[in-house]
């Protein structure tokens, strides 16, 4: 029938599928739950929609043809996909209806920008729960997430997108080192150093018009969430994203040293995976993320 209306036959292909991978018709049929004829017709199905055989008999055994192999290696993958989206995207019976998995690349970002403020948009949604993951590794279609939201790496599964940042850098210090100082404080003061973005620094220079020989070396720290507190109660100074001193900056604890902006050439985006739980949350989170990173940005100075 599957042939006689050219439909494709799934449930035949995944009870072949079965068979490739437990070498019996019978051990199959064990794992599918349901009986061995049942699987022989499933395999008599798709080998008459497909026109050749799949497994013959050697003897008392059963091996897969060439054909079979071939047809086995190339559906098995893009099936297992399909099954793990479709129980992923399940609506049916789900323990965490109001609750999302945000996973970001950006440790700093998240401390200090996006966790303080979820507060809020769980009120704005009627209490849905955020939990946040920090990971440096490419997503696969397997993690557990719903939005990533990143800098550097790349989603290869269907996904909407924003637009969240094109981040700026600014050189900042103390207030009571660098009150109304120039760009020139830098020659004076030593600029901290931030292992998890070497790119800065360099970036910065350059567009400063600046080379290394021209500042004095700072301390050294893994991450600017490390940093940060060296530079707000130290002599010295950190050049980082804007975006994640804009709150210090407007409390009085850090000041952006004037002409000290400009832009690195990297962009914040997040990504709502559409094999979410909560699709509809996770999208307007995404939006009230965009909205977030507006309100963050500070007024240019001068």
């Amino acid at each position: 029938m599957a042939a006689e209306h050219d439909d494709v036959p799934l449930n035949a292909i995944r009870a072949f599928v079965t068979i490739a991978r437990e070498g019996s018709v019978t051990r199959a049929a064990s794992v599918l739950r349901t009986t061995q004829s049942s699987v022989s017709r499933y395999l008599a199905v798709l080998q008459d929609y497909l026109g050749a055989d799949l497994i013959e008999r050697r003897g008392r055994r059963s091996e897969l043809t060439e054909f079979g192999r071939l047809f086995a290696n190339t559906v098995s993958e893009p099936l297992d996909t399909v099954c793990f989206t479709a129980r992923r995207m399940r609506r049916r019976d789900r323990p965490d209806a109001n609750r999302i998995v945000v996973r970001t690349s950006l440790s700093t970002f998240a401390y200090s920008l996006l966790i303080p403020n979820l507060q809020t948009f769980s009120a704005e949604m009627g209490g849905v729960i955020v939990d946040v993951t920090n990971s440096l590794s490419p997503p696969t279609s397997s993690d557990d997430f719903d939005i990533l939201i990143t800098r550097d790496l790349s989603v290869i599964e269907p996904a909407d997108d924003w637009e969240l940042y094109n981040e700026q850098v600014v050189c900042v210090g103390a207030p009571d080192h660098v009150d109304g100082k120039s760009l020139s404080v830098i020659r004076s003061m030593p600029i901290l150093n931030v292992r998890s973005r070497p790119d800065i620094l360099p970036t910065w220079l350059r567009a400063m018009n600046l080379t290394s020989a021209d500042i004095k070396s700072g301390a050294r720290y893994d991450h600017n969430y490390l940093a940060l507190p060296a530079v707000m109660t130290g002599k010295c100074l950190l050049v980082l994203p804007e975006i994640i001193v804009s709150d210090l900056v407007r409390g009085g604890a850090l000041n952006v040293i004037p002409g000290s902006r400009t832009p690195s050439g990297m962009q914040y985006r997040a990504y709502a995976v559409d094999r979410s739980d909560n699709p509809e949350i996770a999208r307007a989170f995404c939006r009230w993320l965009v909205r977030l990173c507006k309100k963050a940005a500070l007024p240019d100075i001068a």
